[in-house]
């Protein structure tokens, strides 16, 4: 059988059937973004991330600093999906021959300038040497207070669904350096065209890590409900909740969070912003739920849309466009059921 026919989540859940989740100290749920080790009052967070050359960064239009930035903000974005704080990562690579030490230079000058902004030490790591592309691991450490730990499996019917930042400007940003990197395959001539695009590749390079977010919500007394990182898209992420709190959800099309920049940029690219939005993936922003009476508490922190509610549990979470259509919501790539 191929991983694929089985779709992810159903591959994950037969790898992991035989082993233990929850030993009475690290409760191990393989659906949620981090690994809890329990302690009376904090809880400690572990979660890992595996990045690999030509899956999920192309050396030809990224500069290495860029990588080792941005692999460290994507590793980091589990804890705070958790509702957690970022304290340590560690940095594993598989490093090919072709690669020079100052190439793994200007990696950790990104690593570091995330550590640095962000208030994370590195703590640690190992290297090995790599027969195909650069492979980056990373694993991050953090903490929450016991009483704020969020999981996705905590949405309840009529909880108001959250987005922080705005959604597909990463995606449609790196289809842009896709097209560029092609018109210049062969061609000694021309010039990229980047100019009126520099915010689309900024979050396709340099993506924000939302610990304001987190902060924000702590000094407003709020708690989320449930939980999750952007990574996959917004359509998958919703599918995570919606399985994970056996619940479903409406979002609604003209609450969607879109930089009128992204709806330029996908015109130019002759796609869809809002397909761009919904399955684009690897903005790090955050989705969450709250209850119904944490809205004007939401909209005080800033930088927070509402763009749907919970709603009762078929798992299968709609689209509702703005003449009152209902479109069921499906994730691309690896199916989530």
């Amino acid at each position: 059988m191929e991983i694929n026919e089985l779709g992810k989540v159903a591959f994950i859940d037969k790898l992991i059937s035989p082993f233990k989740q929850n030993d009475g100290y690290a409760k191990s749920n393989f659906r949620d973004d981090c690994t809890v080790i329990q302690g009376e009052s904090v809880d400690q967070l572990i979660s890992t991330e595996l990045y690999m050359e030509g899956i999920h960064f192309d050396l030809t239009f990224t500069p290495l600093k860029h990588i080792g930035y941005k692999c460290v903000v994507g590793a980091m974005s589990d804890i705070l999906a958790m509702n957690g704080t970022a304290t340590n990562i560690l940095v594993a690579l598989a490093i090919p021959a072709r690669f020079m030490v100052e190439h793994i230079e200007e990696l950790y000058e990104g690593v570091k300038f995330a550590c640095d902004k962000y208030g994370v030490m590195l703590s640690g790591g190992d290297t090995t040497s790599s027969i195909n592309g650069l492979t980056i691991s990373i694993t991050s450490y953090g903490s929450v207070a016991k009483d704020k730990i969020t999981y996705r499996s905590g949405a309840k019917q009529n909880d108001l669904i959250c987005i922080t930042g705005d959604l597909g400007s990463a995606y449609l940003g790196t289809r842009l350096l896709e097209r560029e990197k092609l018109i210049l395959k062969d061609n000694d001539v021309s010039k990229p065209h980047f100019e009126g695009h520099e915010y689309s590749l900024s979050k396709a390079l340099k993506p924000s890590y939302r610990k304001d977010i987190i902060e924000k919500l702590s000094e407003n007394a709020i708690v989320p409900t449930s939980m999750i990182d952007i990574s996959d898209g917004l359509a998958s992420c919703l599918l995570h909740i919606c399985r994970e709190s056996d619940c479903s959800a409406k979002i609604f099309l003209d609450k969607l969070p879109i930089a009128s920049t992204s709806f330029a940029l996908a015109d130019e690219l002759k796609t869809d912003a809002v397909i761009a939005a919904m399955n684009g993936g690897e903005d790090y922003e955050l989705m969450f739920t709250v209850g119904i009476d944490k809205y004007e508490d939401v909209i005080k922190c800033g930088g927070i849309d509402v763009i749907g509610h919970i709603s009762a549990n078929n798992h299968t979470p709609v689209l509702v466009t703005p003449d009152g259509g209902e479109i069921a919501i499906q994730a691309q790539g690896w199916t989530t059921e």
